[in-house]
């Protein structure tokens, strides 16, 4: 099943769902937030109380598209409440793109290896556990609230004081947490894990400014657990012309790192098991545009699609007005 969100007429959101071609609203005024929090408390699944409400008229969620008015297949109705993260160097195939990113070559010693490639050796070697015990740490990095959180079709906006801004491939997974702290994952999104591949090449220690960008999530909710191979396409459309366009792969059977062992190692923390909170994690990727020579230009559009997730995910390239060299930020004193 997928499921998706838009918003209606009289602002309120609408969840639809989808087995198959056809779409249908939700019989409910709930938005997917409230539906999902209902299930955590009462130890429903989500699919199970979607088909318990039944299904209204059909609707044309390439319309909606077309007229903005998708919506995250998860919000949060404080958007403070919504945690942005991701994990990375968890694919197969992503060393040796970042390492070609960052222009070095991988070394075959232990001595002389990178940090990242270090780290993504580690993952091999141990980011699968064969028992429920906790494999190595990923790379972990943390995006913004809900605030950063883009629509599909909604522009991703690079700031003025950006160096770069490159679409990431990725699928995430979205999380409720429920009111005695225990995570709780509705399913699987594609994801655009926007981020500033120039500022993060200067210096690896950038790679947390690097990733205060927005990211788009959606448009469709895939519930139930990811399928071991993903194969998808991620293309940059300039105009009438595809400059750039690659497979992307993901799920176990193409990752160093089980979904189980990634999500131990974020939801360890106190910190991201608040009740009542959102979550949308990104699980990292192997194919950057960026790597291969290209620079996004304003107005161009970020697509990623896989058969299994339905719509593709769409956004454009905005650079925000603002001038080059940010503003001094000044601090005033209470």
């Amino acid at each position: 099943m997928l499921l998706s969100q838009y918003r209606r007429q009289d602002g309120r959101i609408q969840v639809v769902a989808r087995d198959g071609t056809e779409a249908y609203e939700v019989r409910t005024d709930l938005a997917l937030y409230d539906l999902a929090m209902g299930c955590a408390e009462t130890g429903t699944g989500l699919q199970e109380r979607v088909m318990d409400l039944g299904l209204n008229g059909a609707v044309d969620l390439a319309r909606l598209y077309e007229d903005g008015r998708l919506l995250p297949p998860l919000t949060h109705p404080d958007p403070a409440h919504l945690h942005l993260t991701g994990t990375g160097l968890t694919h197969l195939g992503s060393a040796s793109t970042r390492a070609a990113m960052h222009a070095k070559a991988a070394q075959t010693t232990a001595e002389d290896e990178t940090d990242s490639m270090r780290m993504f050796r580690m993952g091999v070697e141990g980011g699968k556990p064969a028992d429920d015990g906790a494999g190595v740490q990923p790379e972990w990095f943390y995006k913004g609230t809900g605030a950063a959180l883009a629509a599909p079709g909604a522009p991703l906006a690079s700031p003025g004081f950006a160096e770069d801004g490159g679409e990431e491939p990725e699928l995430a997974g979205l999380y409720v947490i429920g009111p005695d702290g225990t995570p709780f994952r509705l399913g699987f999104a594609l994801a655009n894990e926007f981020s500033d591949h120039v500022m993060e090449r200067r210096n690896y220690l950038y790679l947390a400014h690097s990733k205060l960008r927005p990211a788009a999530v959606g448009p469709e909710l895939r519930v139930g657990e990811l399928p071991a191979s993903v194969t998808g396409t991620s293309r940059i459309r300039r105009g009438d012309q595809v400059i750039f366009e690659a497979p992307f792969l993901s799920g176990e059977a193409n990752m160093s790192h089980s979904i189980a062992n990634l999500e131990h190692h974020h939801f360890k923390y106190d910190l991201f098991r608040q009740p009542g909170d959102v979550h949308v994690h990104m699980f990292g990727t192997a194919t950057l545009s960026f790597a291969q020579g290209i620079r996004a230009e304003a107005g161009d559009v970020f697509e990623i699609e896989a058969p299994e997730f339905g719509l593709p995910l769409r956004n454009p390239l905005a650079h925000d007005p603002a001038p080059a060299t940010a503003p001094r930020v000044a601090v005033q004193s209470l």
